[in-house]
């Protein structure tokens, strides 16, 4: 499990990397490389820092490389983009030791609140009028899923950086 003090680290170079993220995708529905490489590269830079022991900041990439299997194999199935997946899988060894079930409540929680603000932003004409070009504006079929998977770990790092009572 992440501690406080590690969480706090994180978020400094997180939390760029994932509005760079969620804009790109909202923008172009695409997740640059260059942010999945670099959200990778905060694990084995500063994850050590983060997190209690050296087992838990390898066991970070044991669970990259199992996101990053997972993506893909929804990837090729058409149920997630490939820029989702590498991202998802980037930001993966930040949940190390995690409880599973507060994690699942996050993500929901995200993406059904992702989903509400995109559709709410895209309705906004003021909004729609400084945005033009963005392609989530106008996509129907897929939704930009980088603006969720951003909020998830930037949530999740927030809600770390203070202890449970």
């Amino acid at each position: 499990m992440i501690t406080p003090t590690g969480a706090l680290i994180l978020i400094v170079p997180v939390l760029p990397i994932a509005v760079w993220a969620a804009v790109s995708d909202m923008k172009r529905m695409k997740i640059p490389n260059n942010a999945v490489l670099a959200l990778a590269a905060v694990w084995p830079l500063l994850g050590w820092l983060a997190v209690a022991t050296w087992a838990a900041w390898l066991w970070g990439f044991a669970l990259m490389a199992i996101v990053l299997v997972a993506g893909y194999l929804l990837y090729t199935t058409g149920t997630f983009g490939a820029g989702d997946a590498k991202y998802a899988a980037a930001m993966a060894p930040i949940f190390v030791g995690t409880n599973i079930g507060p994690i699942l409540l996050l993500i929901a929680a995200c993406l059904i609140g992702a989903l509400i603000t995109h559709r709410v932003m895209r309705a906004i004409p003021a909004i729609r009028r400084m945005t033009p070009d963005w392609q989530s504006w106008t996509e129907r079929r897929y939704f930009p899923l980088g603006f969720a998977l951003s909020g998830i770990v930037v949530f999740y790092l927030v809600a770390a950086i203070w202890p449970q009572v």
